[in-house]
């Protein structure tokens, strides 16, 4: 019996290390140990109001264990959303006309485990080129002096994370709106930051993820580089019910996060344990 123990003492020692080694080694493919990493996105223990400004419905899932830290912290969070991705995919759960009223359904349930205010307008999705600029500026400063955000998020406004013009439209509208008030008395963003990604998630995503391979700007400078990370992986149980929420884009989540459905939590929250952010300058 004293034999046996031993065995099975070595044999999970061995898988310790072994699953040690993985994460270590997930880590190192995936992330750039100069980039600094941050518990929390903002410093300021007093509530604040942060507010997201994105294009589709499960485009706050890219920011989602970012989101999860500033509600467990107890600041205020309102989500901004452009279109009901009526263009999206259905996950063949629905009719390409229903489309649009269930992933706006799907983005309240999200907003829920938040505990979120949301805004959700109606433009057309994949069609925010075709509205002018000016349009989209208007409406962002409507949504900043409605809500007096202190802390906006959005995607970058080169790329928009992977090439979509709707994610670049409406990130350069913040952007313009920021950078144009941010000098001017009672404007109340503090900062403004952008998600983006390590250069190492970049290189795997390019090799590995349909969508990146197709839209990725193939010339250019490519997304911006972060200046720090948000640690997520205390969040990620919650993340991935928002995540489900979002039922008939699983495909795009596919993408986001390779191999999530065939990795145990444990070991995937640990190595998919950040999220980017540069701040607008």
């Amino acid at each position: 019996m004293k034999q046996v123990g031993i065995v099975l003492l070595v044999v999970i020692i061995i898988a310790i290390v072994l699953l040690a080694g993985l994460m270590l080694w997930g880590r190192f493919m995936l992330h750039n140990t100069e980039i600094p990493v941050k518990t929390q996105l903002i410093e300021e223990t007093t509530p604040q109001t942060i507010m997201t400004f994105f294009s589709h419905p499960d485009d706050e899932i890219a920011v989602g264990g970012t989101l999860l830290s500033l509600q467990e912290a107890g600041h205020r969070l309102v989500l901004v959303c452009m279109t009901k991705g009526e263009a999206g995919p259905t996950g063949g759960l629905v009719e390409r006309e229903d489309l649009g009223e269930t992933r706006a359904k799907e983005l309240k349930e999200v907003a829920s485990i938040l505990g979120a205010e949301l805004e959700l307008f109606d433009f057309p999705d994949s069609g925010l080129k075709e509205i002018p600029l000016d349009n989209l500026k208007q409406l962002a400063l409507e949504m900043i002096e409605k809500h007096q955000p202190d802390y906006v998020i959005s995607y970058d406004s080169k790329v928009g994370l992977y090439g979509h013009p709707d994610h670049v439209m409406t990130s350069k509208a913040m952007e313009e709106v920021f950078l144009e008030n941010r000098e001017k008395e009672g404007f109340p963003v503090k900062k403004l930051f952008q998600l983006t990604l390590s250069p190492k998630q970049i290189q795997i995503a390019l090799k590995i993820a349909p969508g990146f391979q197709r839209n990725y700007p193939k010339v250019g400078p490519g997304l911006p580089v972060p200046d720090f990370a948000v640690k997520t992986t205390p969040y990620f149980d919650t993340f991935v019910k928002m995540m489900e929420a979002h039922a008939t884009q699983q495909e795009v989540f596919r993408d986001l996060l390779p191999y999530r459905e065939e990795t145990p939590s444990f070991i995937y929250s640990r190595i998919f344990d950040r999220e980017y952010f540069w701040e607008a300058k």
